[in-house]
């Protein structure tokens, strides 16, 4: 059983995404989200694996909830 904390770094190496602190921050920056209308999974620019990935840690509470949570409040916030 994997019992390490999950960040936003680890989380964006899940993705297959880059996951330096710096791509981290670009990333965040040029993909913000205006609206609470949609959900996290339903960005456009996520791939299907990856909305699947976000969908499933939300919905069954898993141990990646805590830090998407975390990433949708970055994408949701003014600065």
């Amino acid at each position: 059983m994997d019992t390490s904390a999950h960040t936003l770094n680890t989380l964006f190496e899940q993705l297959g995404l880059p996951s330096s602190s710096t791509e981290i921050e670009r990333f965040i920056e040029t993909h913000r989200l205006f609206t609470q209308e949609i959900p996290l999974h339903q960005a456009s620019f996520w791939s299907s694996s990856q909305a699947d990935f976000l969908k499933d840690a939300i919905y069954s509470d898993s141990d990646w909830a805590e830090v998407v949570d975390e990433l949708n409040a970055l994408l949701r916030s003014t600065h």
